[in-house]
């Protein structure tokens, strides 16, 4: 029985922890590498961080590397898609969003979708922030 819940406990924050939910590591930079694997898109960066009290339409980003370009990069809030600004930074994308304003006293999720160049490489992330007013 303490098995189960140990390994229950482990697949909540496992799913939960933006560190712990990422796909395999990167490489860096924007493009795929062509020597056999991949260049694995990666996400990081998440600002503000995990479980964060933040006021509605909060200001959010985070950093994309890896990734197939800006158009492959996919953010939704609370399963709707969501708009943001995709700055180049050279070696990976900053990408900025604000939490819609409606947001009040509930728990968020944003909600990432980086595809690259080869589909097994693609990475979904995110991360939980709570919205108080």
């Amino acid at each position: 029985m303490r098995t189960r819940l140990f390994f229950a406990a482990l697949i909540t924050i496992a799913t939960h922890n933006p560190a712990l939910a990422q796909s395999t590591p990167s490489h860096g930079g924007h493009g795929g590498g062509e020597d056999g694997g991949c260049l694995n898109a990666k996400i990081s960066r998440y600002t503000p961080e995990h479980l964060a009290t933040v006021k509605p339409g909060a200001e959010f980003s985070f950093a994309v590397s890896g990734s197939n370009g800006p158009g492959h990069i996919h953010v939704s809030i609370k399963q709707e898609p969501a708009v943001v600004q995709i700055e180049d930074k050279d070696t990976f994308y900053l990408v900025k969003g604000k939490l819609p304003e409606e947001l009040k006293n509930t728990v968020v999720r944003i909600s990432v979708k980086a595809k690259a160049k080869i589909s097994k490489c693609d990475a979904e992330g995110g991360w939980l922030l709570k919205v108080s007013e």
